[in-house]
């Protein structure tokens, strides 16, 4: 299976909107076509190799539209709609473990308020299935979704209620990448979906598998059946752990922090390490906010960042003080006693000139906290 006949490479530079990627291809500056809407904030990183396609037709406002990325020298397949496509060429060939010799009734079919993926007969039984493209991976472990998807859980919970007796619900999820071993919900970014994939699970088979690809984005003969570690879901998807909020000072500003007193704060980025045993979600709100009574060292430099952003950790451990600390070795500096009053550490407010969100040694920190620790625990 070859998706395309021919591919061009370019060099990512950034991402304007979702749909929108800027590179460099044979040493010009252009515009491409991105079909995937997800962050992407792993794969997306400035240096990147594109796999793009030329779009002939005059109706395309882009020349070219970007369908892979490459992570770890492979190709990763970015383009959503055609990943029904990969799934049609498993299923017709018998290649998803529980579902062999499953016949394709129809493509696209509306049932309810919902419109899934596939139907299909299968043992005499009708099952209606829905694909996802999930990208998001590190090490053995991949996880989706890498953004909130309000439609996602919506989908799920449509299918419990149709399945029954006479027909049965799926739900499948293909990892581009062959050195997968461990699937799972992506409970740091979307909570509610990790809970509605743990209930569901009753009545709703859940699939995943790996695949491979190779450099011409044909389809590789690897394709594993991925384990699915329920118990350890259940001990971690819930609303509490660590956090990190990102702030942005536009330029210098002397602010006077509670007991701190005044602090000279350099323009730039501010990484907080924080934590909430409890209503995670909940706390990370109150950070958004500006409007708010004055309690921890962060509220007084929050009424200062143009810029607010955070990243949560949801964990049964407390990383609070790992997370500071691994922050503190990829920092420009750092505001000595900031929000370690009570424990240890020097500080737990760290600055970087530049975002870090483009930075790789920050996006591996993430995937460190978020998905690469979670490789101990299924040992």
């Amino acid at each position: 299976m070859k998706l395309f006949e021919t591919l061009e490479k370019g060099i990512f530079i950034t991402r304007p909107n979702r749909f929108i990627v800027e590179c460099t291809v044979k040493g010009k500056k252009v515009r491409a076509y991105l079909p995937n809407p997800g962050r992407l904030r792993e794969l997306l990183l400035p240096g990147s190799i594109l796999y793009l396609v030329h779009q002939k037709s005059y109706s395309h406002k882009y020349r070219y539209m970007c369908v892979a990325v490459e992570k770890d020298g492979a190709p990763v397949l970015l383009h959503t709609h055609i990943n029904n496509t990969v799934a049609r060429h498993l299923i017709e060939h018998g290649r998803i473990p529980g579902l062999e010799g499953a016949e394709i009734i129809k493509p696209e079919v509306a049932i309810g308020r919902s419109r899934f993926d596939f139907l299909l007969r299968h043992k005499r039984k009708e099952v209606v299935l829905e694909v996802k493209s999930c990208t998001l991976f590190s090490g053995k472990i991949a996880m989706f979704p890498d953004a909130v998807t309000l439609r996602g859980r919506r989908h799920l919970e449509e299918l419990s209620s149709l399945s029954g007796e006479k027909r049965k619900c799926s739900v499948l999820f293909i990892v581009h990448s062959p050195g997968i071993k461990y699937f799972m919900p992506e409970y740091h970014t979307d909570l509610g979906f990790a809970q509605t994939l743990l209930s569901v699970s009753r009545n709703v088979m859940v699939k995943a598998v790996s695949v491979s690809w190779e450099k011409d984005l044909s389809l590789g003969k690897t394709v594993r059946d991925l384990i699915i570690p329920w118990d350890v879901i259940r001990n971690e998807a819930h609303d509490s752990g660590s956090y990190i909020v990102i702030l942005r000072l536009k330029k210098d500003e002397k602010i006077s922090v509670g007991n701190l007193g005044d602090i000279l704060f350099k323009k730039g980025y501010y990484l907080y390490a924080g934590t909430a045993r409890r209503n995670l979600s909940q706390r990370i709100a109150r950070h958004q906010r500006k409007r708010k009574n004055l309690f921890w060292h962060i509220d007084y430099l929050r009424q200062y960042a143009d810029h607010c952003a955070s990243l949560s950790v949801r964990a049964s451990a407390d990383l609070e003080c790992d997370i500071a600390d691994a922050l503190d070795k990829i920092s420009q500096w750092n505001i000595p006693g900031f929000g370690s009053s009570d424990c240890i550490c020097n500080s737990h407010l760290f600055g970087m000139r530049n975002d870090p969100a483009l930075s790789p040694q920050f996006i591996k920190l993430l995937l460190d906290f978020r998905i690469n620790r979670l490789e101990g625990v299924l040992k």
